[in-house]
């Protein structure tokens, strides 16, 4: 039977709307909302001939969980943990050049991975991979803050992440594991070729079954006054060094193969 999860805010019902209409059983909207946002929103529910339906704002919250809805919410028809792993070989065939990989070893907070979603899909990731377990999958949080990037990039949890791993390396993919104390900077490091960028879970890092796997680990550069940065942040600065590599030397972009 096929499982319903929500889709909560403005941007990522959206990117629903847009990228998996075929997904969508219906848009709950509060129809005080007269901006030109919500007006674009309608506009493309009934071209892509969506339902919907008036709902109070107290009804909106309540369906909602109390999450910050902006007057709209979205039932959705699909499982709510996105790519199984077993679809995992074919999203990289589909991929015409090297593929570009994010995997988050454990992040537990549904802002971060929202938050890595939109780095992600920004960068043009061909994939985000996650442990299916002790990690947090696609909530409603983690739709909203990712602001309809979780509707854009493949999420693909799996039941054993170091084997995960171990086969993408097999296949050719270099695992480069993000480490504070690692003696590399990731600015020394090759992004060129088919590459796994690997992040820990917030203030552990990577598991040392993760770390292990890697083929190298590479650190930020960063001043002695801070420990650490966010995961989210992190996984911006390494996803989108990897992006300038690429155009630098003349291989087409992520990004630039979406477009």
């Amino acid at each position: 039977m096929a499982q319903e999860s929500l889709i909560v805010g403005l941007h990522a019902v959206l990117a629903a709307l847009r990228h998996e209409p075929h997904n969508l059983q219906g848009i709950w909207v509060e129809p005080q909302r007269r901006d030109a946002r919500m007006q674009t929103l309608l506009e493309e529910a009934e071209r892509r001939r969506i339902p919907v339906y008036p709902q109070t704002r107290a009804e909106l919250t309540r369906l909602s969980g109390g999450a910050r809805h902006q007057g709209v919410v979205a039932r959705r028809t699909a499982s709510p943990s996105g790519f199984h792993e077993s679809e995992l070989p074919a999203l990289l065939a589909a991929a015409r050049h090297p593929a570009l990989l994010l995997v988050l070893d454990g992040v537990q907070d549904p802002h971060n991975l929202g938050a890595c979603l939109r780095s992600a899909a920004a960068a043009g990731v061909h994939g985000v991979i996650a442990p299916a377990d002790r990690a947090v999958g696609l909530t409603a949080t983690v739709r909203k803050v990712a602001c309809g990037a979780a509707e854009m990039v493949p999420f693909v949890r799996v039941t054993n992440l170091a084997r995960t791993l171990r086969t993408l390396q097999n296949q050719g993919l270099w695992i480069v594991g993000a480490a504070g104390e690692a003696k590399d900077s990731l600015y020394k490091i090759d992004f060129t070729g088919p590459t796994v960028i690997v992040l820990g879970a917030e203030e552990k890092g990577l598991r040392r079954l993760t770390r292990e796997v890697c083929d190298i680990l590479a650190r930020i550069p960063i001043t002695e006054s801070v420990e650490s940065l966010n995961v989210s942040v992190a996984a911006g600065i390494f996803l989108f060094e990897a992006v300038r590599q690429r155009r630098d030397k003349g291989i087409v972009s992520p990004t630039e193969e979406l477009s």
